[in-house]
């Protein structure tokens, strides 16, 4: 595995992250590694990329977490919480400007610093499943 570049964020605690990156509207900045400079090249023309990002500060043990709004424990790969045994995380974010090897972005929720692992782009087409359900997601705690 290969960190290619690392993220910045405002956010330096957790508590401070948004719950989700699309509830996001900072500007984060995604400085790519230099040697990785030509794998930029036509980046510039994708409005979305899906970022794949290593939480590093996170917690690798919880089998089980309690969900924020929710009363009833869930198992840590029904949910997208960062505390999770390979602290892997995805984003889609929109592409706001390309400046040599960085990216202005809008639609990360991680802390400053962490890790890149990968960089796509996103293709509506494929990518989206409207469709697609998260049963427990519709039960709000009393």
């Amino acid at each position: 595995l290969y960190f290619i570049g690392r993220i910045r964020t405002p956010w330096t605690r957790r508590a401070d992250c948004p719950k989700n990156a699309r509830e996001s509207s900072e500007v984060c900045t995604i400085e790519v590694d230099p040697r990785w400079a030509k794998a930029l090249a036509g980046v510039e023309s994708c409005s979305h990329l899906v970022i794949l990002y290593w939480m590093d500060r996170s917690r690798r043990d919880l089998v089980v977490q309690m969900p924020r709004h929710y009363n009833v424990p869930r198992g840590t790969f029904s949910l997208r919480s960062p505390a999770r045994p390979n602290p892997l995380a995805m984003s889609v974010v929109t592409l706001l400007q390309v400046d040599g090897t960085q990216l202005s972005v809008t639609g990360l929720d991680c802390l400053d610093g962490t890790p890149v692992i990968d960089i796509k782009p996103y293709f509506a087409s494929v990518d989206s499943v409207p469709e697609a359900v998260v049963g427990w997601h519709g039960e709000t705690s009393g």
